[in-house]
């Protein structure tokens, strides 16, 4: 078998600087930037996702950003040979691949080597379950998943209609178990997971101000001109916190100010979301606080020790560490 390529990883939640953290480390070890945000591979989807901007693209080399339009979801099978096959490209031009990103899933499955099916969306299956959504509930459709795989409903929950939506189409495409599409394989890299975290009341408060800067640069013009595109506001990609609560403002629903409270709120909540996925006490993850005066040296100082002498990622993850692993595509 090759060698496992060493790979570092900088990850947690929104909001914590990951992207400025990723950028020094490509800068100081001639590095390249994988993407792992679900939302930012979506071609106009840029201030809404805090994509890394034209600068930033400038100062290091991104890769998995703007690589499908809105309207063609990206599952999560389709993501990981894209990702596996830029990570390898970086390795073989001699550069060093950060994967940077707030999505676990995304993260712990390139890490832990999962095989995912790439199940393409079925449109009119997809849109046969959101009809009964939109008269029965989400409960309806978490209630059917809960029969087919009891452990995937409780880690989506019974109010992610998008997710157990696509949980039950990859049912449907796998004819089995949803439980059987993933299984673990052993992972090409060495890995260092490095964290970035902050107390809970700072984070909101980065959240809250990042938030306004983005109003200031324009979101709520960008979300016109999504809608504008034929692109609907709160579904689909377009289902993330910021462009939901535009989508309502715009639809007269909800007041600007309304929208603007609830976008923070949501995001609040999305922050607490992906703790669930890279947890304090999970012994890969190398934290370093996101407010510290010098969080890139710490960094630079890790990355310079894993580098000497790089240890392989733990591929089993120990119980209770994250939710349940590869049976999901997104």
């Amino acid at each position: 078998m090759p060698a496992p390529l060493p790979l570092i990883a900088v990850i947690g939640p929104t909001a914590a600087g990951k992207t400025a953290l990723a950028i020094a480390l490509a800068q100081h070890f001639d590095g390249e930037i994988v993407n792992a945000d679900s939302r930012q591979v979506y071609v106009g989807m840029d201030i809404g996702t805090a994509k890394p901007t034209a600068a930033e693209r400038q100062a290091a080399r991104h890769h998995l950003i703007d690589i499908r339009r809105p309207e063609v979801p990206l599952s999560l099978g389709e993501y990981l040979p894209l990702a596996r096959a830029t990570i390898a490209g970086i390795a073989a031009r001699g550069k060093l691949p950060i994967l940077c990103g707030g999505t676990g899933q995304y993260v712990w499955a390139l890490l832990e080597g999962w095989q995912v099916p790439s199940v393409p969306p079925d449109t009119a299956f997809r849109a046969e379950l959101e009809r009964r959504a939109a008269s029965g509930g989400a409960g309806v459709l978490w209630q059917e998943l809960h029969q087919l795989d009891s452990r995937r409903a409780a880690a989506i929950g019974r109010h992610n209609t998008r997710r157990i939506i696509r949980a039950l189409e990859i049912h449907r495409a796998t004819g089995g178990r949803i439980a059987a599409a993933g299984k673990s394989a052993e992972p090409p890299y060495h890995a260092l997971v490095i964290g970035l975290t902050a107390n809970r009341a700072v984070l909101y408060e980065r959240i809250d101000a990042r938030f306004d800067a983005m109003m200031a640069d324009g979101l709520l013009d960008e979300a016109r001109r999504l809608a504008a595109s034929g692109y609907t506001l709160g579904a689909g990609p377009l289902s993330g916190v910021g462009y939901s609560q535009l989508g309502q403002y715009l639809a007269g629903e909800l007041t600007a100010e309304d929208a603007v409270a609830s976008a923070k709120f949501q995001t609040h909540r999305l922050a607490r979301r992906q703790y669930t996925w890279f947890k304090p006490g999970d012994a890969r993850i190398r934290w370093l606080d996101a407010t510290d005066r010098r969080p890139t040296a710490e960094a630079i100082r890790l990355a310079q020790q894993f580098r000497a002498a790089p240890v392989r990622c733990d591929t089993m993850a120990r119980e209770g560490l994250r939710p349940n692993s590869a049976q999901e595509s997104q």
